[in-house]
């Protein structure tokens, strides 16, 4: 099945580096686990609601310059949570990036505070 994204997602890419978003279109044309974006651009008061909430660590966020992105794995009408979801939209999301030449991390691999929806353009070719 191929899944597109819908307007409330393309809505909040708005601001997102074009290279990364051409990413998350790409993705979503290969994805097997339909996502829709949650987040994009983040202000400084929403990144600081976040650390204090203990779901963000730090006040360096991609997220805050349109680095980077948050996508929730779209089941059955709603966001789940489910790692294995986020693992499969990781594989698009780096298939996507390879194809394109556009590379990105995804917060999943990170060691020290894992972020499954979490994916963000690559600091060494943009920092």
């Amino acid at each position: 099945m191929i899944f597109k994204l819908g307007k409330r997602s393309r809505e909040r890419l708005a601001g997102v580096h074009p290279d990364l978003i051409r990413v998350v279109e790409q993705a979503i044309r290969i994805t097997t686990v339909d996502f829709s974006v949650l987040e994009g651009v983040r202000s400084k008061a929403r990144q600081v609601e976040l650390v204090r909430a203990g779901a963000s660590e730090t006040m360096n966020s991609r997220h805050l310059t349109g680095h980077a992105v948050d996508l929730g794995a779209w089941v059955n009408d709603e966001v789940r949570w489910d790692w294995p979801l986020y693992h499969r939209i990781a594989e698009a999301m780096l298939q996507a990036s390879t194809e394109l030449g556009v590379p990105v991390v995804w917060g999943g691999s990170w060691q020290s505070f894992p972020d499954g929806p979490h994916f963000e353009l690559d600091r060494r070719q943009y920092p």
